[in-house]
């Protein structure tokens, strides 16, 4: 069974449409990259699959149970998680106490301890600023504590929007190499990324969206050789 299914999924937002008729799945364990334009429709697919937003039609089914008309936290408590474009972390609360946050499921809060300390294992730039205000980090830092809070809810499926957004090559090669990590632990992850090279570099497989619509499905490999990706997103 796959993990993750979207079934013809269209949203809108009022009259302006933003996906249309997409079909992804999810296989449980890989590491799957959807790359595409700013405005092709990544963020929405994400927040679509997070209940964030209602699909116009189409389904979002996880274990085969269908999740598009449940309540955000319920789609959180599944094991689905998501980390945001933009961080969205707490800047004037600790780094520990924006981690604590993550695990406020009943499930989570029980193995508080353990995830914590795997984050640390992780990111040990985070044990050493776990009482430092989260502001106060840099953005690289900033990211690697919105995948750690996110780590803290013990997610079945990772979902990160533009983790790389803005930050040193140095340490877009450092997160990317823990995301590698993350999934070679157990972690399924679904990567959005207009750092399409090393999106692809990292998938097992990968999606590209243009215009709200699936214009490619392959393997990562498959895809970074392809003749429109090079030209459209690779520059080559």
């Amino acid at each position: 069974m796959s993990l993750l299914e979207l079934i013809g999924v269209d949203v809108a937002y009022g009259d302006l449409p933003a996906l249309r008729g997409v079909d992804l799945v999810v296989e449980p364990g890989e590491t799957l990259s959807v790359v595409g334009a700013n405005g092709a429709g990544k963020t929405t697919m994400l927040r679509a699959i997070s209940a964030l937003l209602r699909p116009r039609r189409g389904e979002v089914r996880f274990e085969g149970e269908r999740i598009d008309r449940l309540p955000c936290h319920r789609v959180v408590e599944r094991g689905v998680v998501h980390v945001p474009e933009g961080r969205k972390i707490f800047p004037s609360l600790t780094v520990r106490e924006n981690l604590e946050l993550g695990s406020y499921t009943r499930a989570a809060k029980a193995r508080r301890a353990e995830s914590l300390s795997r984050v640390f294992v992780l990111f040990p730039r985070l044990q050493e600023r776990a009482a430092q205000a989260a502001g106060t980090l840099s953005g690289g830092e900033q990211q690697m504590l919105a995948i750690g809070r996110a780590l803290m809810t013990i997610p079945k499926l990772l979902m990160l929007d533009e983790p790389s957004l803005g930050l040193a090559p140095l340490i877009v090669q450092e997160i990317f190499q823990t995301i590698a990590a993350i999934n070679r632990a157990g972690t399924t992850v679904l990567l959005v990324e207009q750092n399409t090279r090393q999106a692809l570099a990292l998938s097992r497989r990968g999606y590209v969206l243009e215009n709200g619509r699936v214009a490619l499905v392959g393997s990562g490999e498959e895809l970074l050789g392809n003749e429109h990706v090079r030209r459209a997103y690779l520059g080559l």
